[in-house]
């Protein structure tokens, strides 16, 4: 089988909305040997990095290895560099109009405009997930998430420890994550993603994608394709909540539809979203 054919194989099974995509594996440019790999798995999505992952020295060489690899066939969403870079420009003339480019993520944003802008350079196609990586950007969230063109934000938050001086700790991440799933909310936007969990410990990584989940994330990056069945695991339904709007449903439709007290709509909001995620994610109801 040609890299094209696999590729084109590989697009026809990945079928998680983006909206609603769990896991987002980032995968180094400069790996090609990766990309296939990558694009098989259980990621619900995968983001080709030509930023963090890529020495200055290599930039042009990992772009053309993601717009080669997209134009045999891959799908993927990339990260591309910083709009204050020298790298942001050349990257986002390179991508323009490449087949299998499903969005960009911005690396290190910290306004609506440079979404906004990066959208528009994209001939106004292209969504936008505006990675938000400092103080100024979780202060700015709320006027990225009604740019044009920002299709979701997420959490750089070992870029943003670094500026801050924050710790790691749920506590110390809890106002950053906090404020941009309020910012989603008030752009109208699908909720945020997670920053990735560093280890190989699958506990711990369970444990964090747990908090993501509290926090009202619903999505988290991975640095590694034995991560992404645990993250998708943690981020879905569970087959007790599937039976849970299972059963409300039934019995709702069995009694007209007709809403009885005050709990019953927001009972309703949530089992028509567990229904709907336990669909596109295949769980099904325990018994």
């Amino acid at each position: 089988m040609t890299s094209s054919t696999a590729a084109e194989s590989i697009r026809s099974t990945r079928k998680i909305p983006a909206d609603i995509a769990r896991s987002w594996l980032l995968v180094n440019a400069m790996k090609t040997e990766l990309f296939d790999q990558s694009a098989s798995s259980r990621a619900d999505a995968i983001i080709l990095d030509i930023e963090d992952a890529v020495d200055p020295s290599q930039k042009d060489i990992a772009r053309d290895n993601v717009i080669n690899w997209l134009t045999a066939g891959g799908e993927a969403w990339v990260r591309i560099n910083d709009a204050i870079s020298p790298f942001w420009a050349d990257d986002l003339a390179g991508l323009r109009g490449t087949p299998g480019l499903l969005g960009v993520m911005l690396a290190k944003t910290e306004s609506a405009d440079q979404v906004t802008e990066s959208f528009h350079r994209m001939d106004g196609k292209v969504p936008v997930i505006a990675l938000v990586e400092s103080a100024l950007g979780i202060e700015e969230a709320n006027h990225i998430a009604r740019a044009q063109g920002a299709f979701r934000l997420a959490f750089g938050s070992g870029d943003f420890r670094r500026d801050t001086g924050m710790a790691a700790t749920p506590e110390a991440m809890a106002y950053p994550r906090a404020k941009l799933v309020v910012a989603s909310r008030v752009g109208n936007l699908p909720g945020p993603i997670d920053g990735p969990t560093v280890g190989t410990n699958h506990p711990i990584l369970r444990e964090q994608t747990g908090i993501t989940v509290t926090m009202g994330m619903t999505g988290k990056l991975c640095l590694a394709i034995d991560q992404t069945t645990v993250i998708n695991e943690v981020i879905s339904p569970t087959p007790s909540d599937v039976a849970w709007a299972t059963d409300f449903m039934n019995d709702f439709e069995a009694n007209g539809r007709v809403i009885r007290d005050g709990s019953d709509l927001p009972r309703l909001g949530r089992a028509e979203k567990i229904m709907k995620l336990a669909v596109a994610f295949g769980v099904q109801p325990s018994l």
